[in-house]
């Protein structure tokens, strides 16, 4: 991935333009392997930090500069993922991949800046819901990158092994052992035409405080998960089954008053909503829905994964 060509070989240096066309595939990679925007663009940086620190003809001697930048940006990755382990550990309540908006919604900031906003350069499609980032979370630094890049991205298993360090029979292994994970836990979407239904009825029993109503759209072993980074108040711990998570969430409906107002909205690609209080974005909900009811709910309400919904005026259902 990262060939050079022969000392003797005489090429011109890529053009700023060709490099910088890269950013959008790697902002792509980078999220999908972190699960945090932030932290995707900071890798992104650093890449194209690496690439101008070295000589000019060291960069003329790079045969792929695309290959180059991705290897780079996949072991920063790889290492990152290593140590973000250990800082959760630290992590106050549980952590939850960043959410992303549909940019189309989000006028200010996004569509009206020129998509020059990093949330443009990703493409929300099965690979970035939040069911799918989630079961990529539980996975090994080394699984997750050789699952991305090869399931996802489609590189072969030779141009993976130079990023995770490992031989191509590995990472084949590293990739299968991911796959597996994906297939056990991942639940099944429905067309996001249900997803949506399912979304709405749910919102409008929540404004009702209708428990029963609540608990008709959940399966009965649900759990919802909130992350408030101890920047936010959450429940520390998920709700487990459709009765506690009902009676919780009508609980929370009450104490929010009528200062709480809802939007759905596009969450990773799919149907979710996003909680007002008083005007300003207190939470964004995603939701993992099969067999017409939903198993999953995560609740990101640290401010810190909040800043992306907090830039532009919305335009989704009110």
């Amino acid at each position: 991935m990262t060939s050079r060509g022969e000392p003797g070989d005489i090429r011109s240096e890529p053009g700023p333009g060709v490099i910088m066309g890269e950013r959008r595939r790697l902002m792509n990679l980078t999220y999908r392997l972190l699960g945090s925007l932030a932290d995707a663009e900071d890798v992104v940086q650093e890449t194209y930090a690496r690439w101008y620190a070295m000589s000019a003809p060291e960069r003329r001697a790079v045969e792929s500069p695309g290959a180059w930048l991705t290897t780079v940006a996949g072991r920063i990755c790889l290492n990152l993922l290593g140590s973000a382990r250990v800082r959760r550990e630290t992590y106050v309540g549980d952590w939850i991949p960043e959410p992303l908006p549909e940019p189309t919604e989000w006028i200010a900031g996004h569509s009206g800046a020129g998509g020059t906003d990093p949330v443009d350069r990703i493409t929300l499609d099965e690979s970035v819901t939040m069911a799918f980032l989630v079961v990529l979370d539980a996975m090994t630094p080394a699984e997750r990158v050789a699952f991305v890049l090869h399931d996802v991205f489609r590189y072969p298993f030779g141009e993976v092994a130079e990023i995770v360090g490992r031989t191509p029979a590995a990472c084949r292994q590293l990739a299968s052992s991911a796959r597996r994970r994906v297939r056990g836990a991942a639940a099944p979407e429905g067309p996001d035409a249900e997803q949506a239904r399912i979304v709405r009825q749910f919102r409008t029993a929540w404004e009702a405080k209708d428990i029963d109503a609540l608990i008709a759209l959940l399966d009965p072993d649900a759990t919802a998960t909130a992350d408030g980074g101890g920047l936010a108040v959450t429940h520390p711990h998920p709700i487990v089954g459709a009765e506690r998570i009902a009676r919780a969430y009508a609980r929370i409906a009450r104490v929010a008053g009528d200062g709480r107002t809802f939007l759905e909205c596009t969450v990773n690609g799919v149907p979710g909503l996003v909680a007002q209080q008083d005007g300003e974005i207190a939470t964004v909900f995603a939701f993992g829905i099969a067999g017409g009811r939903i198993r999953h709910i995560w609740a990101v309400r640290n401010p810190e994964k909040l800043r992306t919904w907090r830039i532009g005026s919305q335009s989704c259902g009110g």
